[in-house]
Order: structure tokens, then sequence, then C-alpha cells
């Protein structure tokens, strides 16, 4: 099997990665949609000073990614392992925002002392593993290694 055909079929899934998959995918569709409506001044707070960029325009970047984030989760079932990269770069790249919330000491969602900002962190590099089981990308990756290793 070549690496190519290893990361582009669709994986096994089971009953449990799939749900994981529609909750991730519900989740991200939600937080999107917040970002442009309810939660927005929130999501401001959160977009460190050295951010060469509108905070409102990050706001608003990253809450369309969310949704189409979510939505491809939600739709892209073939493609799952590929999405599942892509949401987990993604929240690899807006970890570096949660960081300096907790070492500004920045109040937003509730996380008003450095135990909570602190929990946070703690559980996006959760995010990352969830994105990657969720859509089988990390074992895809797993079983094109051991192809070409053989």
């Amino acid at each position: 099997m070549s690496h190519e055909r290893a990361t582009t079929r669709t994986p096994p899934s089971s009953p449990p990665r799939t749900i994981g998959r529609l909750l991730l995918g519900a989740f991200l569709l939600l937080a999107g949609i917040s970002h442009l409506t309810w939660n927005r001044s929130a999501f401001l707070a959160q977009v460190p000073q050295w951010v060469p960029a509108d905070g409102d325009v990050v706001v608003v970047a990253s809450g369309i990614v969310e949704i189409l984030l979510g939505t491809a989760l939600l739709t892209l079932a073939r493609r799952q392992v590929q999405v599942g990269w892509v949401v987990a770069a993604f929240f690899v790249a807006i970890f570096p925002g949660n960081i300096s919330q907790f070492v500004t000491g920045t109040d937003s969602f509730g996380l008003d002392s450095d135990v909570s900002r602190g929990i946070r962190l703690a559980f996006q590099p959760l995010l990352v593993l969830w994105a990657l089981w969720c859509t089988g990308a990390w074992r895809a990756w797993r079983e094109s290694r051991n192809t070409t290793a053989t």
C-alpha cells in the first residue's frame, strides 16, 4: 500500500471515533459562530498585543476558520484524515494566544485566575489529540510509516 493511499482512504471508523468527530465538529461550529456574535468581545480580549493585525480581524477570521473546520468535521467523512491534521494544526496555531492570556493575566470567558487559565492551557494539547484520534489521522500516519518501513 502506498503512502498516498494510506492517507486518502477513509480510515476504519468506530462509533466512539465517529461520535468524537461529530462532537468536535459541533464544538468548533458553535465556537466559530460565537466568535462572530455573542462572545466577540471575550475572544477579542484573548488576541495577544504582539499579533500584527487588528484584533477584530483576527477574531472574525478565526471564527470563520472554526466554522469551516467544524463543518468539514461534520460533513467530510471521506477526507477526515486530512481534516484531522488541519484541525490539529489550528489548535496548535492558536495555542500562543492561550499562553499569552495566561502570561498577561487577561480575564476572559470567566478565566479570572492563573489556576483557571492554567487549566485551560492543559486542555489545549488534549484538543490536538482529540482531533487526531477521532479523525483517524494519527492511525493513518502510523500505518503509513509501518508500510513504508517494510
